[in-house]
Formats: structure tokens, sequence, C-alpha cells
């Protein structure tokens, strides 16, 4: 499948629609064996809203709490955030556009754990900022079971994000990640201490973490900047600046203008 090219007055949610329902109907008679699953994740659904909300549903109900009452849940979630279903959109585009292994948006859709768990803080996140904290520590207990991520509802993510892998990644309450950022398998942005105020990294935009890399307590990660895997961050980095080591230190300036789009993880 080709790249999706998107016009200047396009809409990000309706085009990948519109090429996720075409992959899915491809697939359909392709692969007979998922006719029914393609269908009712997708083909019936009317919206990419709807398509997303069917999809988590099903993965994250339990014998307590069934996909009946989890549609109900999610759909309320995105009715109070509808910018959801945007960057659901513009996370897919990512995936798309950075992930080699990616063939798809139908495959980044259904087995991507790293887009199915965003997603699913991301319907936390609405919940717990519209005081329904106990159902969104719910969606999080089942993301960290189900995906292997653990993402805080009080976080805050921007859009175009793409967890890569994701097994193991942790974000904790106060943590920021800006629009447009890569983040690879095993990252912590974790905080110092017990200390109740601010305490966890701001990362900014652009910014590439390379795989199980630590960014510990209130620091800030500069746009366009990238952390070598392994490293461990206990310092600001400046925008446009590669760390590596332990603790990180600063190995090189400027490495291209937007890192997490390159995903080049060498020095």
């Amino acid at each position: 499948m080709g790249k999706l090219n998107l016009a200047a007055d396009s809409n990000p949610d309706e085009c990948v629609w519109s090429s996720l329902k075409k992959e899915a109907a491809a697939y359909a008679t392709k692969e007979v064996a998922l006719s029914s699953l393609l269908h009712a994740t997708i083909l019936d659904q009317d919206s990419l809203g709807g398509a997303l909300v069917n999809h988590l549903s099903e993965k994250l109900a339990t014998p307590d709490f069934s996909t009946l009452k989890l549609r109900k849940i999610l759909t309320q979630a995105i009715e109070a955030d509808p910018s959801i279903v945007d960057f659901a959109a513009k996370d897919l585009l990512a995936v798309k556009d950075r992930d080699p292994a990616c063939t798809s948006f139908l495959q980044a859709f259904l087995y991507f754990k790293g887009f199915m768990a965003i997603q699913t803080y991301r319907c936390s996140h609405a919940l717990y900022t519209g005081g329904r904290d106990l159902l969104a520590f719910h969606l999080q207990n089942r993301s960290s079971e189900l995906f292997g991520v653990d993402i805080n509802p009080a976080a805050r993510i921007g859009h175009g994000t793409m967890l890569d892998h994701a097994t193991g990644f942790v974000m904790g309450e106060t943590a920021v990640i800006g629009n447009n950022c890569s983040i690879l398998q095993g990252v912590t942005l974790g905080g110092t201490g017990k200390a109740d105020e601010d305490r966890h990294p701001k990362v900014g935009n652009k910014v590439l973490i390379g795989a199980n890399a630590s960014v510990l307590g209130n620091i800030k990660i500069g746009d366009s900047s990238k952390i070598a895997a392994g490293s461990v961050v206990l310092k600001d980095v400046s925008e446009n600046c590669t760390v590596a080591g332990v603790p990180a230190k600063p190995v090189g300036g400027p490495c291209c203008d937007n890192p997490a789009k390159s995903m080049v993880q060498t020095l």
C-alpha cells in the first residue's frame, strides 16, 4: 500500500477512514476467515470513531465489564473530547509513515498494540478530566494487562504519536509528550521521590526516544532532540540535541529537523 497523500485542506480523519475501509474491503475478500471481523470492526461502522469504539471495547472487555458497557463508556469519552478521533487518525498516519514494518492502516489499527494503547489512554484521559477517575484507572489497568503499556490517565500526549513495539512503556502522572514524537519499547518517563507536585518529564515536539531509555524527574526534553537507546536522562536536553549514556550527556548537535520522523537511531 502506498503513502496517503493529504491535500492542504483535507481532513485526516476522513482520509484515513476512507483508506481504512478500502483496505478492509479488499482483505475481506482476500482473507475470508477474517471477513466477519473486518465487517464487524470496520465495514459495518459509520465512522473512524465508531470503529475505534467497537475495536477497543472488544479488546478491553472482561467478564465483569462487558463489551456493551465499554462501548457506552468509550462513546461518552469521545463525545466529551471529539479530538480523540482526529488524534487517532494522526497517530495512524504517523505509524504508517514512520514504521517500515507497517504495510497498511488496517494492520496498525487492528494489531499494533502501541496504537491501541495510545487510543485507550486518550479515552481514559477524557474520562479522568471529566471527573470519572475510577473508570479512567480501570482502562489504564486493562491497557497495562493487554498491551504491556502503563500510561497514567492524567498524563498528556499530543497527536502524531508512535509507540513502536510499545512493550514496557511507562508514563507517569505529570508527564507530557508533545506532538509528532516516536518512542520505542521499554521507555520510562518517570518521577523521582514521592513528592506530590509536578515530578515527571516534559517531552517536546518531534522527539525520538530509543529503546529502554529512562527519562526521570521534572526535566525538559527540547523539540527535535534524540535520546539514544538505554540512556538514563536526569537533566534537561536542549532542542536539536542528541544525548546518550548513563547518565546521558550531549554527544551531538542537530541530526535532522525531525528525528521522530527519520527514525535514525544511530549517533
